[in-house]
């Protein structure tokens, strides 16, 4: 969670400001279970800071540190103002100040804390503010299940494992994984990670219900994500002569298309700058010299009515042609097979 907070000073300070009292908050509740100080749901951060400082447990430095960022984050809760980086590493540094207490007070004697520096501003691709706010609530609400597992006297263990199975779906710190919704069928659910929120639902990239989807587009139904229903079952309602299996089907090509997708994503950030051309699963990288290869007969074997039908739409040349290539099967006498048969020549080009 400290590392979301560090993500986001630069790119939502309110953001920051907002979820840092959580943070603050949790570390409270873990030094009052440690302490065996009664603690209740209800109870405030404040009211955590004043009954902690009256048993003498917190230093001045420490009691200040707390207030601030609890007032911080009031504000950023409330008030509609634009706040400054500024203001965000300064409650940054006062968290700093509370886990260095906290880890001298209750951690290993053996760690050694290092000098605080300011973070530096990220500058590759960032989480985008929707994202941030879904993965902090994510682990605002694993640390406060920990929390009260641990209150109920859960054995330590327990919680850990706990803590460990919920998180095990996330990606490790790039952009876009979070899951932003659930999309169930029946006993079964799929996670759809943060960059497909929107994501444009190609029928042709869904083999056995490109159709289906067609018909669901003419109704205004699942064109993108985000109009797909939380639970898929009798999505076919919307249309006439579907029924059921056809839900099954959607949603099983989705898992495909997720998994397709997220593989697609990680090359392109591991390979910033490169220019892509998708199949499937598969992709090629286009050079600058095969993105100059026109597209003919002549310098590719296949179905002389696409390479015409190209031409017409004015792409002539490899580096023209569209990222998602089963588009292609779109053009008239033209199906998957054929294009499938031009990937597999450019991939053969590729690797002259």
């Amino acid at each position: 969670m400290a590392r979301e907070l560090e993500n986001s000073i630069y790119s939502s300070p309110r953001t920051m400001l907002t979820h840092a009292r959580t943070f603050a908050e949790a570390i409270l509740q873990q030094a009052m279970r440690v302490e065996e100080i009664n603690d209740t749901p209800l109870m405030t951060l404040k009211e955590r800071i004043d009954l902690l400082s009256d048993k003498g447990y917190l230093t001045k430095e420490i009691i200040d540190a707390l207030h601030f960022i609890r007032m911080s984050g009031n504000k950023a809760a409330h008030d509609t103002r634009k706040f400054r980086y500024s203001e965000a590493l300064l409650s940054w540094e006062a968290l700093y100040t509370i886990v260095q207490w906290y880890v001298e007070v209750y951690g290993p004697i053996e760690l050694n804390i290092p000098e605080y520096q300011d973070p530096v501003p990220n500058s590759g691709n960032g989480f985008e503010i929707a994202e941030l706010e879904a993965r902090l609530k994510n682990m605002e609400k694993l640390i406060k299940a920990s929390l009260n597992q641990q209150q109920e006297g859960t054995a330590k263990e327990e919680a850990a494992a706990t803590v460990t199975v919920e998180e095990a779906p996330q990606e490790a710190e790039l952009p876009g994984f979070t899951s932003i919704r659930t999309i169930t069928y029946k006993e079964k659910s799929l996670e759809v990670p943060y960059f497909l929120r929107d994501a444009f639902l190609l029928p042709q990239r869904f083999e056995k219900s490109e159709r289906f989807l067609v018909k669901l587009g003419a109704e205004q139904q699942a064109r993108i994500m985000s109009e797909l229903p939380r639970d898929l079952e009798d999505l076919h309602k919307h249309v006439k002569r579907y029924n059921e299996k056809n839900d099954e089907n959607l949603f099983e090509e989705l898992i495909i298309y997720i998994k397709e997708e997220t593989e697609r994503r990680k090359t392109m950030l591991n390979r910033p700058g490169e220019l892509f051309l998708f199949y499937k699963e598969d992709y090629v990288i286009v050079t600058e010299e095969l993105s100059k290869v026109p597209l003919t007969t002549d310098e590719f074997t296949g179905s002389p009515s696409l390479f015409r039908q190209l031409n017409q739409d004015q792409i002539e040349t490899v580096g023209q042609l569209p990222r998602e290539l089963v588009i292609l099967a779109k053009y008239e006498n033209v199906g998957v097979g054929t294009v499938e048969k031009l990937f597999e020549q450019l991939k053969e080009r590729q690797g002259d």
